[in-house]
């Protein structure tokens, strides 16, 4: 039985020009890298007056994420992008304040934690997919079903809140941030972030907008009658402390993490979900296997979506100094880039790598190469909330095609963008079927 395959962008069969490399990274940043890419262990090029990597080999992605990544800070166009966004939280933090903030917040994302955090998930989706019997037989819009559900998810599981007063503007924001704020401009990428560009002045004016919203909802649930016990993430990471020095959040950094959380906490998962179920459409023989045993592939299909379309397609690193990384002599403010989307599909990596196959991931199956699968990173800043996506995931995914067949309601393409994340190209409209 042949394998799907699904669409992808053009890939350049030479390096992009400069111009029409500055419009990619604007439009979609999947189509900056040449053919190449897949093929090759690293590219090395000139940007900007420096030496730009992109690392395929092992031994100098373990060496930048896992063996010295002190010496590696985020990219200054990614700082610029997501402060407005995201604060002084987590995702951006450096050095020691990093280690701190990793500290107090990883014990309330612990697996141990889900049990407390689930039976959101399980509430959230079952009211979601209820609602969607009503649409039997009629186009849905599976993107914003998912992005409006795992926000949802996000809101009761910090919050213990139903997101109706505040999910459309949350949802209206983001939508703002990715469409308006979020694609880099040359001086973006040129000038250091302590120099504003015209477009941080826009960037700013939503940071105002954005945490506001956040201190709002925050102040509702603040006006809650305190719990006995914690009930969400929001009393675990009110009572989280750091464990070597005592030290909790204060109220300007806890506002910080709820915005990292449900930035990072809800998009992601909601394109996860969504090209999850494009493929399975795509793949009837594989959706039946899933709706007859879904306790062991729901997370191998999980797992091929993330292969196949990582939300977080890029990982952009700069160096602070000098450092030999595998082969190569890294210089100091030398950009490193380590592409999940490549990675994922590289052809010296993978076999037949642009082929939907979730048998890959079975139990029974061989693990994927050293360092050649990264879905949520690897080493110190592997992705704290790791654990609490699989398992929304899991929970969504195997109750969607549970209840329902999924097909897809048109015959157009539907291709991935990398901007910020890996988005649809498109919402395409989904037909469904009670099983």
């Amino acid at each position: 039985m042949a394998l799907f395959v699904p669409p992808k962008p053009s890939i350049p069969s030479e390096p992009l020009p400069f111009r029409q490399f500055l419009r990619a990274i604007r439009t979609n940043a999947l189509n900056t890298w040449p053919e190449a890419a897949y093929d090759q262990p690293y590219l090395r090029r000139g940007l900007f007056g420096r030496t730009n990597y992109l690392l395929n080999e092992p031994d100098a992605i373990h060496r930048v994420l896992v063996d010295n990544p002190s010496n590696y800070r985020r990219s200054p166009a990614s700082v610029r992008i997501l402060r407005p966004i995201t604060g002084q939280g987590l995702l951006l933090a450096e050095g020691d304040n990093w280690k701190l903030q990793r500290r107090t917040i990883a014990p309330a994302l612990a697996p141990r934690m889900m049990p407390l955090l689930t039976p959101h998930m399980v509430a959230t989706t079952d009211e979601a997919l209820d609602a969607l019997q009503d649409r039997i037989d009629a186009p849905v819009n599976l993107l914003e079903t998912m992005q409006n559900l795992t926000l949802e998810i996000a809101g009761r599981s910090m919050f213990s809140l139903e997101m109706h007063r505040y999910g459309a503007e949350m949802r209206r924001m983001l939508t703002e941030f990715g469409e308006n704020h979020a694609r880099p401009s040359m001086l973006d990428l040129l000038l250091p972030p302590s120099i504003p560009t015209p477009g941080d002045f826009g960037r700013r004016h939503f940071q105002k907008r954005w945490m506001g919203l956040i201190d709002t909802i925050m102040r509702d649930r603040l006006n809650a009658p305190p719990p006995d016990e914690p009930r969400d993430l929001f009393d675990l990471l009110r009572a989280a402390r750091d464990p070597e020095t005592g030290t909790g959040f204060s109220p300007d950094q806890l506002r910080d993490q709820v915005a990292t959380l449900i930035l990072a906490g809800h998009e992601t998962t909601a394109v996860t979900l969504f090209w999850a179920a494009t493929l399975l459409a795509q793949a009837p023989d594989e959706q039946q296997k899933l709706a007859k045993n879904p306790e062991t592939r729901t997370r191998a299909v999980l797992n091929e979506t993330l292969r196949l379309f990582p939300a977080a397609f890029l990982i952009v690193r700069e160096t602070i100094g000098p450092d030999q990384a595998g082969t190569h002599t890294i210089g100091r403010r030398d950009l490193i880039m380590i592409a999940p989307w490549i990675l994922h599909r590289h052809r010296g990596l993978w076999q037949n790598p642009d082929a939907f196959d979730p048998s890959r991931f079975l139990p029974d199956a061989p693990p994927p190469p050293r360092f050649s699968y990264l879905p949520f990173g690897a080493g110190p800043r592997i992705c704290v909330g790791a654990q609490f996506a699989l398992t929304e995931a899991t929970i969504v995914l195997a109750a969607l095609i549970g209840r329902f067949e999924v097909s897809l309601d048109s015959t157009r393409p539907v291709l991935p963008v990398g901007i910020v994340t890996t988005q649809p190209d498109h919402a395409p409209a989904f037909r469904l079927r009670l099983r």
